[in-house]
């Protein structure tokens, strides 16, 4: 029998070793569980089952027994419940901010925003639910006429990560359900309560059993390989790393399973020499400090031009010194711990090894003695060009500085990478700056600001950031497959 537990400093109950299948908390084969921990404090907060691969082959039953249905909904009724959804994920914004702040180690101010932005997915995608339109029209020799339809495309797995865990899954479930796609959602193993918690919402707002199931595991190739394989399965969504997004996208290749892919990134910030100082520095932050650096849209490389570059140096690491450090859940911090201690380690290797190269620290630098697993706001100047802080994604609060000589050099330069997820340009000349926007091999561009996510908007990447696109009527197609029909009469 499933018991439930109140997790510690959220108020919200969450059953005990359970995972989320047709409807129902479920135990893992064998009873298999593990724990979640706070990276703040490192205390345990619960206990969640450990799903086996047969436990997401059950998952998948259920998805495929309750498509049939869920797709013949009418969209309507689909958008209505998603509403429903939306209005509930409001009503539990304390709760759920509160759960993702001790399980994300994120600030609280930053989970209450996680929580608006994850509910806005459901509404946006609750008003798409009726625009999944095909078309009519003749042929264009005379000789009949061209029906299009759009279908779901069916049973669809999700693979989240641990950065937003509430907003990577309603930006995947929302227009899943809106198209009559049921899901199978692959939580990562550091914030899987989040997304129980998030299974709870669908399935009070009235969603049936079987169309949304959450699966927690710490064995994610084996439960995800065994989603792949099985026939019943057409969709793969995955955000993540590169170098796991390109192992599932060679596995899903084998049956021909559609992929859409939100990978890594390695953004870079372009101050033009007649940007406003202050707002850059607003604008940074922003693009930095997000989530504490560990975002695939953070800001990762700075390249700002030598006549204001002192300026915002100096400006900028009086920002970063004012960020007060700490648990999440005290109201007073600006930035809570990285995810673990192993996050914390990889960010100080990269500091070292980029110091080591010739980069000069202005501020931060060194990982901050627990417990917890913090590191502070760091500046880098001086960093040379190929240095591990400009070459790999940080996910971390470390800005590197670049100081360049004129656009095309910041260009040249924020080109140089594999990626294209997302760019910053910061100039008080609107057309300089779209003229600077337009040459960056990025799938998106923010001007004069630090942050571009918008439920509104196609949300994806360039070269190996990713494939699709989330957010928009975009997201509601990657959910969608044509028909087309060809009739004379």
């Amino acid at each position: 029998m499933i018991t439930t537990d109140v997790v510690p400093g959220t108020g919200l109950s969450l059953p005990h070793g359970a995972s989320f299948i047709d409807g129902q908390w479920t135990a893992a084969r064998g009873g298999a569980t593990f724990a979640v921990f706070d990276p703040g404090n490192g205390e345990q907060l619960a206990t969640v089952a450990d799903a086996a691969p047969e436990d997401a082959v059950d998952a998948v039953a259920a998805a495929s027994a309750a498509a049939t249905d869920w797709a013949a909904t009418p969209p309507r009724r689909r958008g209505e419940l998603l509403r429903r959804a939306f209005d509930l994920m409001r009503e539990r914004r304390d709760p759920l901010a509160r759960l993702i702040t001790r399980e994300s180690g994120k600030a609280l101010a930053e989970a209450f925003g996680e929580v608006d932005y994850a509910a806005e997915f459901l509404r946006w995608f609750s008003e798409e639910a009726c625009r999944a339109l095909g078309a009519f029209g003749p042929l264009p020799h005379g000789n009949g006429r061209m029906i299009t339809d759009l279908r779901p495309v069916g049973v669809s797995v999700f693979v989240t990560p641990w950065n937003f865990p509430a907003a990577m899954a309603t930006r995947k479930i929302g227009p899943a359900l809106a198209a009559g796609c049921t899901v199978v959602l692959k939580p990562a193993a550091e914030t899987p309560l989040t997304a129980l918690a998030t299974a709870e919402v669908f399935r009070d707002a009235g969603v049936p059993d079987g169309v949304v199931n959450v699966v927690p595991t710490t064995r994610a190739g084996a439960v995800v390989n065994a989603m792949l394989e099985d026939p019943r399965v057409r969709k793969l969504s995955f955000t993540g790393s590169t170098e796991v997004g390109r192992l599932l996208l060679a596995k899903a290749a084998r049956r021909v399973v559609r992929t859409s892919m939100e990978l890594g990134g390695n953004a870079p910030f372009l101050v033009l020499e007649d940007a406003d100082i202050g707002t850059a520095v607003d604008s940074a932050m922003v693009a930095k400090l997000r989530n504490g650096g560990q975002s695939c849209t953070a800001a990762n490389r700075f390249y700002v031009h030598r006549r204001v570059a002192d300026e915002f140096t100096a400006r900028f690491a009086e920002a970063m010194a004012r960020i007060r450090i700490g648990h999440g859940l005290d109201a007073a911090v600006d930035l809570g711990s990285m995810i673990h201690d192993g996050a914390v380690a990889d960010i100080g290797r990269i500091v070292d090894a980029t110091v080591a190269e010739g980069a000069e620290t202005v501020i931060g630098g060194r990982a901050l003695d627990g417990p917890g697993a913090f590191f502070p706001p760091t500046i880098l100047t001086g960093v040379p060009h190929g240095s591990p802080a400009l070459t790999e994604e940080i996910f971390g609060p470390v800005a590197p500085i670049v100081v360049v000589e004129d656009d095309d050099e910041a260009l040249t330069l924020a080109n140089d990478t594999v990626f294209g997820l997302v760019g910053f340009v910061q100039s008080q000349n609107l057309g300089r700056a779209l003229r600077v926007a337009d040459r960056l091999d990025v799938g998106m561009v923010g001007i004069n600001r630090g942050a571009v996510s918008d439920p509104a908007a196609p949300f994806g990447g360039w070269k190996e950031s990713g494939t699709g696109r989330e957010g928009a009527h975009d997201g509601l197609l990657e959910y969608l497959e044509t028909k087309y029909i060809a009739t004379a009469w």
